[in-house]
C-alpha cells in the first residue's frame, strides 16, 4: 500500500509522512539495519525514542526538506521496496503463540529478560520463514522497570507508556474475560513484527473498575492475585482476541504456563453438557507447551483459596464441580496449590524443554504430574539479524553470503575467508563501540586491546554473578597485570522483590569501585536489549557460571558466539550440547553437596580457565582467532532462531496441525 502511494505521488508530503509511519510501525526495522539507520536519521530522532513518535513529531517544514533531499528519498524508496517485498505474500495465522512478555526492541519495553527476548526472536524468525503464527501478550503501561543505582544498590523507576508510543495500532476490538461477579474488558492492540502480528491486551478502560484498569500496568508487578488476574486476561482474553480478529487458530503454543488459562476458553467452546473429559480430548491435540524452568520454584502456582473464585464461573457455566477443574492443575507435591505447568501438561498433546539437558531435567521435574515422559526438547536460538552487529553483518553478507543468518552450514564453512587482519579489525571496532558506551554511562575508560570478559543477565542467585569474588586474591592478581590486561564488564537486573539478587548487584558494584578492581571491573547499569546488543558485540569472552543444571538454556552466550565472542561456561543449558573442546571453554562443575565448598571449587576451576584464556589472547592471538572461526563453523548453524523455529515447525507445529484437523 505504501509503495503504490509513493509511486502515485512522489512529492506529496502527507504521503511521505504516512509512508515513514508505515516503516516505523512495522518492527522489521529492528532487524533491518538500513531501515533503522534511515529512521534514526530523521530530525528529532534519539536513541531512546521510538521512531513512530519521531515521525509523528515531524513539522511540515521538516517533511518538505526531506522531500527535497534526493539521497534521502532514494533510501526511502529502497526501504519501501524491501518491506513491501516482505509483506507481498501475507499468511493468515494458524498458530497462536501466547507469552507474558515479548522482547522486540529496547524501545518496546514489554519484556523483563530471557523469556521475552526469546519470544521476540521467535516472532522475527517466524516472519523470516513465513510461518502462519500470531503472538498474543499483554500491554504493560508501565512496562518493566528501569534500573537506577543509588548508593550502590538497585532501585526501580517505571516508564509511562502508551500503545501508540511503542508502535501499536488499535484494532477496535474489545474482549470480555469472566472474573468473579463481573467481566473485565480488554482492548486489543496490534504490533506488526514483519509478517507476524502481535496482539497485546490492555485493561485500562473506563468500562472497568479502577482496580481492574490496573491489571495490566506492570510486567510481573504486584502480588499473587495481580499475577492471577493478569494470566486470566492473557490466556482467556488472548484466545478471544485471536477469534475476534477473524482467524481460525487450530494450534496454540504456550510459552511457559503463564498463558495456560487459554484452556478454560478452549474448553468453553467445545464442551457439551458436563462432559469435561471429552472436551479436553477435543482441545488437547492442538495445544503445545514449552517449559523454561528447571526448578520447582520457577513454576507459577496459585493457592486454592485464591484461585477457586476464578474457576467457579466456568464450573457453573459447564455444570461441573469446581474440583474437576481444580484437579487438572493440582500440584503433585504442594498441598492446596494450583500448578500452571501441571495444568497445561495434563491437557496438551506435546511439550518441550529448551535444551537437550533441560529436556532431561524437565522429564524428572514433572514425573509426578504423570506426563513427564512426553516432554521433548527444542534448543533455543537467537535471531541473528537482530543480535549480530551491523558491521559484522556486512562482512558476513560479503564473505559468507546472505544465508548465514538462517544457519546455513555451507555459508558458515566460508568463515576461513575472513583473514586475521580483517577479523582483528572487526573485533577491535566492536570493542571500541563498547568502550564508548562504558565511557558515556559510567565514565570508565576501557582499553579495546584488553581481554574483555562480559557477564550480563538477570541477577538471580543460581546464576552466581559473584562467583569470581570467592577468590579475591586471584581476581586482584588477574586485574593488576598491566602487560596482559583483562577487563570485566557486568550488567543485569534483579527482580524488584529479589533481595538476594539485589545484594549480588551491590556486591559487584562494591568490588568494581575498590582499589583491587584497578579500574578494570565495571558494572554497567540500566541493562536492556540495547545495552545487551553492544555487550555481546564487544566482549571477547562471554562468562556464564550457573549452578548446573539450573540454566534451562541461556541464550546470551549464543548472541556473543555469533558476534565472535567465545563462551566460557559451566556445561549447562545450550552449551552442554554444543561445546566441542575447541569452540570455547568449559568450567568444570563440582558435585560437592556443600554449597560453599562447591562454589569455592568452581571458582578455582574458573580462574584456571581464565588464566589459560588470558595467555592465549595476549600471547597467541592467531590461535585465539582460529578458535573464533571454529566457533562460528560449529555454532553458527545451530544457534539461530531460524533453526529453532524450523525445529518447532517440523517437530511440533505440523504434527499438532495434523492432530487438530484430525
Amino acid at each position: 500500500m505504501a509503495l503504490s502511494l509513493m509511486r502515485e505521488n512522489d512529492l506529496d508530503s502527507s504521503a511521505l509522512r504516512e509512508t515513514l509511519h508505515w516503516l516505523a510501525a512495522n518492527h522489521r526495522w529492528t532487524w533491518a539495519p538500513s531501515c533503522r539507520r534511515l529512521l534514526f536519521s530523521l530530525p528529532g530522532a534519539r536513541a531512546e525514542k521510538h521512531p513512530v513518535q519521531v515521525v509523528a513529531a515531524l513539522t511540515g517544514e521538516q517533511v518538505e526538506a526531506l522531500l527535497a533531499d534526493n539521497a534521502f528519498m532514494t533510501r526511502v524508496h529502497a526501504e519501501i521496496e524491501d518491506l513491501d517485498g516482505v509483506l507481498a505474500n501475507p499468511v493468515e495465522p494458524q498458530i497462536g503463540y501466547g507469552s507474558p512478555e515479548f522482547g522486540v526492541d529496547a524501545l518496546v519495553p514489554q519484556y523483563s529478560g530471557g523469556l521475552g527476548i526469546l519470544a521476540g526472536d521467535h516472532l522475527k524468525a517466524a516472519s523470516d520463514l513465513g510461518i502462519p503464527l500470531a503472538g498474543v501478550g499483554l500491554f504493560y503501561r508501565q512496562g518493566y522497570f528501569t534500573q537506577v543505582i543509588e548508593h550502590g544498590r538497585q532501585t526501580e523507576t517505571y516508564p509511562d507508556l502508551t500503545p501508540s508510543g511503542i508502535g501499536a495500532s488499535d484494532t477496535g476490538i474489545e474482549v470480555a474475560i469472566p472474573f468473579p461477579g463481573r467481566d473485565v474488558q480488554a482492548r486489543v492492540w496490534r504490533i506488526d513484527v514483519g509478517r507476524i502480528p502481535l496482539l497485546i491486551l490492555d485493561t485500562h478502560l473506563e468500562t472497568n473498575s479502577e482496580a481492574d484498569r490496573h491489571i495490566t500496568d506492570r510486567l510481573y508487578g504486584g502480588d499473587r492475585l495481580d499475577r492471577l488476574r493478569q494470566e486470566m486476561v492473557l490466556g482467556v482474553g488472548g484466545a478471544k482476541a485471536l477469534v475476534a480478529m477473524g482467524w481460525e487458530i487450530p494450534v496454540h503454543h504456550l510459552n511457559e504456563g503463564h498463558a495456560g488459562f487459554i484452556i478454560l476458553e478452549l474448553i468453553d467452546r467445545v464442551i457439551e453438557g458436563s462432559d469435561l473429559r471429552s472436551a479436553l480430548g477435543r482441545i488437547g491435540p492442538g495445544l503445545v507447551f514449552t517449559t523454561h524452568t528447571p526448578v520447582p520454584a520457577g513454576i507459577d502456582r496459585f493457592h486454592r483459596e485464591l484461585i477457586l473464585p476464578y474457576l467457579e464461573p466456568w464450573a457453573e457455566k459447564w455444570g461441573v464441580a469446581v474440583d474437576e477443574i481444580w484437579a487438572l492443575g493440582e500440584d503433585p507435591d504442594e498441598d492446596a496449590e494450583f500448578n500452571m505447568a501441571a495444568f497445561t501438561l495434563r491437557v496438551c498433546s506435546a511439550a518441550n524443554g529448551v535444551s537437550e539437558l533441560h529436556g532431561e531435567v524437565s522429564r524428572d521435574l514433572f514425573a509426578g504430574v504423570g506426563c513427564g515422559d512426553m516432554i521433548d526438547s527444542v534448543t533455543n536460538g537467537i535471531h541473528a539479524r537482530t543480535w549480530v552487529g551491523p558491521e559484522l553483518q556486512d562482512a558476513f553478507d560479503e564473505v559468507l553470503g546472505p544465508t548465514w543468518s538462517d544457519g546455513d552450514p555451507d555459508a558458515w564453512e566460508r568463515v576461513g575467508d575472513i583473514d586475521d587482519d580483517r577479523l582483528g579489525r572487526l573485533r577491535r571496532n566492536a570493542s571500541i563501540r563498547l568502550s564508548g558506551l562504558l565511557s558515556d554511562r559510567t565514565g570508565t575508560m576501557l582499553d579495546p586491546d584488553a581481554l574483555i570478559i562480559g557477564f550480563a543477565r538477570r541477577f538471580a542467585p543460581y546464576k552466581r554473578a559473584t562467583l569470581l569474588l570467592h577468590d579475591g586474591d586471584r581476581l586482584e592478581e588477574l586485574l593488576a597485570d598491566d602487560s596482559r590486561p583483562v577487563h570485566f564488564v557486568y550488567s543485569g537486573k534483579a527482580h524488584p522483590l529479589d533481595g538476594p539478587g539485589k545484594d549480588m548487584i551491590s556486591e559487584i558494584i562494591g568490588f568494581s569501585t575498590s582499589r583491587a578492581a584497578n579500574h578494570r571491573f565495571t558494572f554497567l547499569p540500566g541493562y536492556d536489549m540495547a545495552i545487551a546488543a553492544t555487550l555481546v558485540e564487544g566482549c571477547d569472552v562471554w562468562l556464564n557460571n550457573p549452578i548446573r543444571p539450573r540454566e534451562a538454556s541461556g541464550t546470551s552466550g549464543e548472541k556473543a558466539a555469533l558476534n565472535g565472542g567465545l563462551n566460557c561456561s559451566i556445561l549447562d543449558g545450550w552449551w552442554a550440547e554444543m561445546f566441542d573442546g575447541r569452540n570455547g571453554w568449559a568450567i568444570e562443575a563440582s558435585h560437592d553437596p556443600h554449597v560453599e565448598d562447591r562454589d569455592h571449587q568452581e571458582a578455582s576451576a574458573l580462574f584456571d580457565v581464565l588464566w589459560e584464556i588470558r595467555d592465549e589472547y595476549h600471547g597467541h592471538r592467531p590461535v585465539f582467532q582460529d578458535r573464533i572461526r571454529h566457533a562460528w563453523r560449529t555454532l553458527g548453524p545451530r544457534v539461530t532462531a531460524t533453526r529453532m523455529v524450523r525445529d518447532y515447525l517440523e517437530r511440533v507445529y505440523r504434527p499438532a496441525l495434523d492432530r487438530a484437523r484430525g
